[in-house]
Formats: structure tokens, sequence, C-alpha cells
């Protein structure tokens, strides 16, 4: 079935495909964590970028209503997919929603002006504890026959006006050119109390081509209810670009662009009282260039707060696993605004320069070289943070498998079980033959961390060895983590896992990770595994 088509697809045909999805789900027995229904309550802001079922980007975004027992009873939705159209502002006519006791749940998404149903799976990071415990967090994957993505789900607080937006904020965006390229952006901007950017940067990687310090200009309009915001980007050498975008908060909003000249989505976070962290930090980065395998790297580095960078330790895979290689960060001229630095980097592999921004949702960092296109952030580490054995932990991985050409998603739930972690991991990939959802057991051992925050892991899914990844503690609620396997298929990813705990004082249980990803996958590429096998 042609991916024209996939927006129109009767209702009927897609809750067939929801119901197999939570049979498959409910078929294995989830670990019992306290979550509830009621702790989805509220209007939720939700993300996911990825792909349709024939490899062209597909970025959904909007804001839901929950009413605590399982119904939707509102919201809106952008659906902005290449092959199919662009449809914003749609309005959720009806849903519903389940949550299981390890905080995994399903949301379907009705929206009758598009003839069409979504469906997130989702794990829930923040709030188990039963009724009255309100999850702020969630880690979303798309988990229908639309498409594959993976993203976020965020308590919405109430915005006073437009004023109540006014300040400095810095962005990460990623995706794909027209032409299916990969496609990364960062930059910094200044609302006023009408909207208006009175002063603005913006730099952009398209396929491994920067266009660096790009003086931004445009506008950031709030709407009403659970209408989606409209911005106005205009940045020197790069033209006018349009984006909806969804506020969780005055600190943070989710953004999609809708204008069809290009395909980027992600995170707006306040600058307000925000600096380069000294000490030590973790980040991981993610990209590549389209129809290859992609890059990912994480590690840990020492920041003096300015820009430079020492003692780094880097994991790097693209195909080839490189670990604890050492590098090290010079700032150069970046500018003053934003506090944007440029920083020349020595030993990285494989970028020789990244341009970062300072932001509550952490250092935004983008390669500025003309070697890939990559995007990601770092966050300063908090000394001696371990894993815990007493909570569970939500887990989400966004993969790319260029061996068989498939986009993998996965959501899961670990804790400790009789003295080992594990739980239940949900899958959606693309395996050639339209989106694959499958629910089975899931089995973490984990090796460290040791003194720098840095351990690896190996799962098993079924009891038969799954993925494989080295992960960076940010705190004792929030990890980074790589994928690393390259044997006996090349399959690149980055994700993060966080404790499931109603605190709301980490990285994660405010939702502060950028869920910004270049797209490497082009349209053909999908063609071309195809016939390989």
């Amino acid at each position: 079935m042609s991916s024209a088509k996939r927006f129109t697809l009767p209702l009927a045909f897609l809750s067939l495909a929801f119901l197999a999805g939570c049979g498959n789900s409910n078929s294995v027995t989830p670990n019992s964590e306290g979550f509830t229904q009621s702790n989805l309550t509220g209007t939720y802001v939700f993300f996911s970028q990825g792909y349709d079922a024939n490899a062209y980007p597909l970025n959904l975004a909007g804001a839901f209503t929950a009413n605590g027992t399982g119904g939707i009873t509102g919201g809106t939705l952008d659906a902005v997919d290449q092959a199919v159209s662009i449809a914003t502002n749609q309005p959720i006519t009806s849903g519903s929603y389940t949550v299981q006791s390890d905080g995994r749940g399903q949301v379907t998404l009705n929206v009758s002006s598009l003839s069409a149903t979504f469906i997130l799976d989702f794990v829930l990071t923040s709030g188990p504890g039963g009724a009255g415990a309100i999850s702020t967090h969630g880690l979303v994957t798309e988990y229908d026959q639309n498409g594959s993505g993976s993203g976020t789900l965020d308590l919405q607080t109430a915005i006073a006006g437009q004023s109540s937006i006014a300040g400095p904020y810095a962005f990460a965006m990623a995706g794909s050119d027209s032409g299916g390229n990969s496609l990364a952006s960062v930059g910094s901007f200044t609302l006023n109390s009408a909207g208006t950017i009175t002063v603005g940067v913006a730099d952009f990687s398209d396929s491994g081509l920067p266009t660096l310090g790009s003086s931004l200009s445009g506008s950031a309009l709030l709407s009403s209810g659970t209408s989606p915001g409209t911005a106005s980007l205009s940045a020197n050498g790069f033209g006018t670009l349009s984006f909806d975008f969804y506020p969780i908060d005055t600190t943070h909003f989710k953004v999609v662009e809708t204008d069809n000249s290009a395909f980027l989505a992600g995170d707006v976070f306040t600058q307000t009282g925000a600096s380069i962290p000294s000490g030590p930090m973790a980040f991981t980065m993610s990209g590549g260039l389209s129809g290859t395998s992609g890059v990912g790297n994480g590690g840990v580095m020492t920041s003096d707060g300015t820009g430079n960078f020492t003692g780094g330790l880097e994991d790097f895979n693209n195909g080839v696993l490189q670990t604890q290689v050492p590098f090290s960060g010079t700032a150069a001229s970046g500018g003053s605004v934003g506090g944007r630095v440029i920083v020349n980097l020595t030993g990285f592999l494989p970028a020789s320069q990244w341009v970062v921004y300072p932001s509550s949702g952490g250092l935004l960092m983008l390669e500025s070289d003309t070697l890939n296109t990559t995007i990601g952030s770092a966050f300063a580490q908090t000394s001696g943070a371990t894993l815990s054995t007493t909570q569970g932990y939500g887990l989400n991985l966004s993969a790319f498998n260029s061996t068989d050409g498939y986009l993998e998603n996965d959501i899961a739930e670990f804790a400790t079980v009789n003295s080992a972690y594990a739980g239940v991991i949900d899958v959606s990939d693309d395996t050639g033959d339209g989106i694959s959802l499958k629910s089975t057991t899931f089995g973490v051992s984990f090796t460290g961390p040791d003194s720098n925050g840095e351990g690896s892991a190996t799962t098993t899914a079924k009891g038969s060895s799954y993925v494989g990844f080295n992960f960076y503690m940010v705190d004792d609620s929030s990890v980074l983590f790589l994928e690393t396997d390259t044997t006996p298929v090349t399959q690149v990813g980055t994700g993060v896992f966080g404790l499931q705990t109603s605190s709301q004082s980490s990285v994660m249980s405010r939702g502060a990770f950028s869920t910004a990803r270049p797209l490497v996958r082009a349209h053909a590429f999908k063609k071309q595994a195809q016939k390989k096998k």
C-alpha cells in the first residue's frame, strides 16, 4: 500500500492494528511500579520524529487532554509527512489510553478530518504511586502502521499570555531537507513581549555543508487552547522557515516545520539563567549523511565553563566501533549572541568542530565542519551517580540498521527482579514489509558505572541477545547511551533511560533532553536495502 494512503486508512483498520499491539503488550507480564491510568491526567504535549513506512520523513506533534480514567477528551495534532501531506492544527476528535503497572501505555488519537488514527506507545518516567501522582514526563514511540519514530510526552503548564514567553531561547532542530539529505540546526533568539525576535543567530548543517552564524529574525506567536503557536524564522543564507510550536511551559517548546521546504523538528529551551557548565559533562550526538550507516558518539569531558573541554573520552560508532578515544576542544571566536561558542576539536571522531549554545535543556551542540551532519547535547554530571536497584527505569532507543535498511524505535521498562534488571520492551521497526510491532520480555546486564560515570550494558529480548550499549550517567535519575552493535548487523542509535520517580529535580523528570535527530535514511536507501534481501 502506498504511503499516499497512510493518512486515509479507515479507522477500523487502524483499530485492528492497535488491538494487536495491545494484545502483544498484555501477553507479557509487566513489573509492578504502582502506575495507574490516573497518573496520566491533564493536557500533554507529544512529539515523535521518524519515517513513514516508505522511508519519507514523518513528524508528529500536538497536545491531547487525558481525563485520568482512560479517555482522551480533546486536543490538536500536526502530522507532517513529506510524501503525503502537511496537516497542521487538526482537532483530535476522540481517543483512549491505557497505563500498565510498569508505566508503559498506549494512547490512540482519532483525527476525523484526516480519517486517520495515530497510536503512541509510551513509558512514564515520573509520577508512580497511584492516584494523585500526576506524571509530568514520558518517552514515546509511534506504534501504528503510519510510521515509526521516537519522541517525548510532557505535562503542559498553562501560559498566561504572549508576554510571559518573552526572553532568550536556544533551539536544536533536525530532520532532512526537501531532497532527503540530513539537515540540522542550532541557534538562539530573544523574543520581546509582542513575540518579535529582536536579536538572533542560527547555524545549519545540510548534508555536511555548513551555513554558520546567520543572523536570525522573525516571530513566535502563541495560540490558545491546545492549538499550536506559529513561528517564522528568517536566516541570512538559508531563507525563511515556518513552524508550529507546542509550549510545554515557558521554558520548553516542541517545534515542527510546516512549510514543505525542509522537514525540521525539535526543541526550544529558555536560556534564562543558563550558561556552559563547569566540571564533568556527559554527552551524546547522532546523525550522519543520508544513505550511510549513520554516526553516533557519546562520552564524557571536563568543561571550564567558557567552551574549552579537556580530558574527553569518546565512544564512536559508524559501523566500526571505537571506544575511549581521547579528545579535547578549544574555544574559538563565536560571537556574543546567545552564548554561542565555536569549539575546535582535537582527536574527536568524526568531527573537527562544534558550535554550541547553553540552554536549560543542556549544552546544545552541532557539528559545524564539512565531514558529517550530527547534533546532540551535553549535561553537567553529578559526581558519584549510580544505578538504582530499588526503582524502575523507562528507556527509549532510536536507531538505524543499515545492514537491513530499517529504522528501529524501542520503548522499554526494566527494574531489579531477582537480583537482575528485567522488564518488557516494545519494538516498532520498519522491516521492509511494513511496520512491525512487537512486545517481549527484556533483560539488562550492566557493567559500571566507573569513576567517570561511564559503563556498558548487554540486553536480551525474549531470552536472546539483543542490543548492546555504552552509557553515561548525568545524575542518579538520568542516563544517556550509545548503541555499540556492529556485528552481525550494523545498527547505530542513541537513547536515554531514566528513573521512574516522583522527584522533579532530575534532567529526565523535567523533560530537558532534546530529541532532535538528523534523518540519515533516504527513501532510495530503503529500496536498495530491499533489493539486497
